[in-house]
C-alpha cells in the first residue's frame, strides 16, 4: 500500500452501526441530537471577533448551513467544495477513480475527506487573514478593546483555530447523520437553516427596513403585509404578496416535480408471472446539483468580498465604498430581485443591466445544474451499467428478453441520461426563477429545503413503515 493510500485509509471517521438495519427510533434520536448540537454551536460566537464583514451575506450563510460570526461559520462549505473539485477532476479525466470497485469507492471517499480537511484549513485562514473576521482595530467606536501588533496576530490565530474546530465538528456531524440518522448532515443543516429563515422572514413582528411616513413595518412579510394595507401603501403590500405567493408556488411546483417518475416494467426471471415496476425519478439526481451550484456561487461571492483589495478583486467582484456589489463575476452571477424592482418602479422597462444579470444567472444555474447532475450520476453509482448490475443481482430482467445485463443496460441508457439532463435543467431553472421572484429565504433555499424534506419523507416511509410508532406512521400516510 502506498503512503498516500495509507493516509486516506486511516483518516479518523465515525464508526458505523454494527447491526444491519437501525430502528426508526435510533435514527430519529441521532438526527435530533445532531440538530440540537448544530443550532447550539451556531450560538457560540468566535472569541476575539471585533468586525464581522460577512454578516451581510445572510442568504449565503443559509445555503452553506453556516452562522457567520459563530464557531460554525464555515458550515458545509469545505465539504461541498471538496466534492465539487473532485467531481470536476474525475469528470474531466485529470484524476480517474474506478468507482465500480469497492476499493475505488473507498479511495474516492478518502480523497474527498482529505480535501475537506484542506478546505477547512484554507477557508478558515482566508476568512480571517483576508479580513472577513477581524479582531478589534484602531479607530473602533464600538467601545471594544483596541488591540494591535502581536496581540492582533494572536487573536487571528485563535479565530482560525476556532473555525477549523467548527469545520471538523461539522464534518463529523455529517458522518453521524449519514451513518446513524436520516439522510445526510449536509441536507439536514441546509433544511434546518432554510426552515428557520422562512419562519423568521414570514412571521417576524420586530421592526424592519420598510415603512412609510414615519411608520415602520414589521420585518416579517405577513405582519408587514397587513400593516402596509392599513397604511394604504400598495407598493410594500404588493412586494410582500409577491414574496408569499412565490414561496407557495415554488413549494407546490417542487412537490409536484418530485412526484414525477418514469416506471420501467421488470420481471423476476425465476418466478414466472411476477414482476414489478422500477421507478426512475424525473429529478434523477435529486437536489445535489442545485446544492453544488448554489455552494459554488456562495463561495464565489464570499471570495469576491474577501479578495476585493487584491489582484483578483476586479475579476471576482467590485464593491462601492459602502460595500454594495457593483461589478465583476460575482455581480453578473447574482440573482437580482426582479419582481420587487418591477413593483417598486411600476414598469417593465428597467435598465438593461438587471435583465442581463437575470439572464446570466439563469443560464449559469441551468448549465451548472446539468453539468453537476451528469458528474453526480457518474460518481454516485447511478449510471446505467451500475443500475443494471443492481437489478440483475436482485433477479430482475426485462419481460420478453433473455437475461443479459447488456440488454438491461441498453434499456436503462435510454432513460437515465435524458432524465439526468432534463432533471438537472429543471431544478436549475426552477431555482433561478424562484430567486428572481423574491421567494422567502430566496428561491434556491426553499427549493433545497422542500426537496430534502420530501426525500427524507420518501426514505422514512420506504424503510421504516413497519417499526415506527403507529401515530407517526399515520402522520406520514402509511397504513
Amino acid at each position: 500500500m502506498s503512503f498516500f493510500k495509507s493516509i486516506i485509509y486511516n483518516l479518523p471517521e465515525v464508526a458505523g452501526p454494527t447491526q444491519k438495519k437501525l430502528s426508526f427510533k435510533e435514527k430519529l434520536k441521532w438526527t435530533l441530537i445532531i440538530l440540537v448540537i448544530y443550532f447550539a454551536l451556531g450560538l457560540f460566537p468566535l472569541f476575539g471577533l471585533g468586525q464581522n464583514s460577512l454578516q451581510n451575506f445572510e442568504f449565503l450563510s443559509i445555503i452553506l448551513g453556516a452562522q457567520f460570526g459563530s464557531i460554525i461559520s464555515l458550515g458545509i462549505g469545505p465539504i461541498v467544495t471538496s466534492s465539487i473539485v473532485l467531481q470536476l477532476l474525475n469528470g474531466s479525466g485529470i484524476v480517474k477513480f474506478d468507482l465500480k470497485t469497492p476499493e475505488g469507492k473507498k479511495t474516492f471517499q478518502g480523497v474527498q475527506k482529505l480535501l475537506s480537511y484542506f478546505f477547512i484549513i484554507f477557508e478558515s485562514s482566508i476568512y480571517v487573514f483576508m479580513g472577513g473576521f477581524s479582531p478589534p482595530v484602531i479607530g473602533s467606536q464600538l467601545g471594544t478593546t483596541i488591540v494591535t501588533g502581536q496581540l492582533f496576530f494572536r487573536l487571528q490565530l485563535i479565530m482560525v483555530f476556532q473555525l477549523i474546530l467548527g469545520g471538523i465538528l461539522i464534518l463529523f456531524m455529517d458522518e453521524v447523520v449519514s451513518k446513524w440518522g436520516f439522510g445526510s448532515g449536509i441536507g439536514l443543516f441546509i433544511a434546518a437553516g432554510v426552515s428557520q429563515s422562512i419562519f423568521i422572514q414570514a412571521f417576524n413582528w420586530l421592526p424592519g427596513p420598510d415603512g412609510v411616513e414615519g411608520i415602520t413595518y414589521s420585518a416579517g412579510k405577513l405582519p408587514g403585509l397587513f400593516q402596509a394595507l392599513s397604511a394604504g401603501d400598495p407598493t410594500t403590500a404588493g412586494i410582500n404578496i409577491a414574496s408569499i405567493l412565490a414561496t407557495i408556488l415554488v413549494f407546490m411546483l417542487v412537490v409536484y416535480i418530485q412526484a414525477m417518475k418514469v416506471e420501467i416494467p421488470l420481471s423476476f426471471g425465476k418466478i414466472r408471472g411476477h414482476g414489478i415496476r422500477w421507478p426512475l425519478s424525473f429529478i434523477y439526481t435529486s437536489n445535489i446539483p442545485v446544492i453544488l451550484v448554489a455552494a459554488l456561487l456562495a463561495n464565489l461571492q464570499l471570495w469576491g468580498s474577501l479578495f476585493q483589495n487584491t489582484f483578483f478583486g476586479p475579476l471576482l467582484g467590485q464593491y462601492s465604498s459602502d460595500g454594495v456589489l457593483i461589478g465583476g463575476l460575482a455581480y453578473w452571477l447574482r440573482a437580482p430581485n426582479l419582481v420587487r424592482t418591477i413593483i417598486e418602479q411600476k414598469t417593465l422597462f428597467l435598465s438593461a443591466d438587471i435583465y442581463l444579470q437575470s439572464i446570466a444567472y439563469v443560464v449559469f444555474m441551468v448549465a451548472g445544474a446539468i453539468i453537476f447532475s451528469i458528474f453526480w450520476m457518474q460518481t454516485a453509482g447511478m449510471d446505467a451499467r451500475t443500475q443494471a448490475g443492481n437489478m440483475m443481482s436482485s433477479g430482475l430482467q426485462i419481460p420478453g428478453f433473455r437475461r443479459d445485463q447488456r440488454v438491461l443496460e441498453s434499456l436503462l441508457g435510454r432513460y437515465i441520461m435524458p432524465l439526468t439532463v432534463m432533471g438537472g435543467a429543471t431544478v436549475g431553472l426552477l431555482a433561478a426563477v424562484a430567486d428572481l421572484s423574491g421567494a422567502l429565504s430566496q428561491g434556491t433555499g426553499i427549493l433545497l429545503a422542500v426537496m430534502i424534506i420530501y426525500r427524507l419523507y420518501e426514505d422514512i416511509a420506504k424503510q421504516h413503515a413497519v417499526d415506527m410508532n403507529p401515530m407517526m406512521r399515520k402522520f406520514i400516510g402509511e397504513n
